[in-house]
């Protein structure tokens, strides 16, 4: 796999890559000369066949310098003279993103291949061991993971002050709340914190993407916005209600079967915007605490032990 260095933890944490390449190029970044260096390097390796899954004209550059005979790939950016392999989107046969970059892997106008594969994150047990010891965590008390970050923007965000009620709520039946993040969320976990009476820890920054798969693994309930962290916790399959306001549940769903969506089906929504266009925020502020700790409690229940 060839991809961005911060997604090179979870890249090792799939039993399916052998091998995890950090790719050094920056969102709208040509660097034509370093992509030829970086795809001559490649070439010497015997690879096969590219799938190339971001639909820009760059992303197809290295796998071209690079020479793999076959280079599958959507037609994308005006890109069709750098696949050998290229194909037109059916979206009405693949809603999902999952599915359209999952069909890169078929044979050409071949019927998907349908359901998906399950996920799978592998937990280092020891690992985890030596996180819990360090942050001073135990797991004496069921463990309520929230993850109120969404670096898109604002209006994939349920407010601060309902996850802290959230909190207080799953602390009465017993749960101890971690609040799980990077270090752009440690605000958001500090007014949630602050908000619930210190009932939830922020731990906001305190772990890497590699050691938020261990403490993820570790929850009986995840809440979560419709993030990167969402989809790690799908992946490490524990009990999950992925909370959706401006974007859909019908383009990235959690794929996972322990993973429940809530939302509102406003008219408004989904806008796929950053901030709310209308100025009201309904399709979150409409999202109570009621119904996300109820939803909570069902998909919780199954885990007890």
């Amino acid at each position: 796999m060839l991809a961005p260095s911060w997604t090179l933890p979870l890249l090792r944490r799939m039993p399916e890559v052998s091998e995890a390449i950090a790719s050094p190029f920056g969102h709208g970044e040509l660097r034509l000369s370093e992509r030829r260096r970086l795809g001559r390097r490649l070439g010497g390796q015997g690879y096969t066949q590219a799938i190339v899954l971001p639909n820009s004209f760059k992303s197809a550059l290295v796998p071209w310098f690079a020479r793999i005979p076959i280079r599958t790939g959507y037609v994308g950016e005006l890109r069709q003279l750098l696949l050998t392999d290229a194909r037109r989107l059916d979206r009405e046969a693949h809603p999902l993103l999952a599915q359209r970059y999952a069909a890169l892997a078929d044979a050409p106008r071949a019927e998907p291949s349908l359901p998906l594969p399950g996920l799978g994150l592998e937990v280092s047990k020891t690992g985890r061991a030596e996180l819990l010891s360090t942050l001073g965590l135990t797991l004496a008390q069921p463990v309520a993971v929230l993850c109120p970050g969404a670096e898109y923007g604002p209006a994939k965000r349920w407010p601060p002050p309902y996850f802290a009620d959230l909190a207080r709520r799953l602390a009465r039946d017993g749960f101890q709340i971690w609040i799980v993040g990077s270090s752009k969320d440690y605000d958001i976990g500090e007014q949630i914190e602050r908000a619930s009476g210190g009932i939830a820890l922020n731990l906001c920054g305190r772990t890497n993407l590699d050691q938020a798969v261990d403490l993820l693994s570790c929850a009986r309930i995840v809440v979560s916005n419709d993030s990167g962290l969402m989809h790690v916790a799908a992946a490490v399959v524990v009990p999950l209600v992925a909370l959706y306001g401006s974007s859909s549940p019908a383009f990235t769903p959690p794929m996972s079967p322990l993973g429940r969506v809530l939302k509102l089906d406003l008219p408004c929504s989904p806008c796929y915007e950053r901030r709310c266009p209308l100025g009201h925020f309904n399709c979150m502020l409409q999202l109570t605490p009621d119904r996300v700790y109820a939803a909570a409690c069902e998909a919780s229940s199954g885990a007890k032990q």
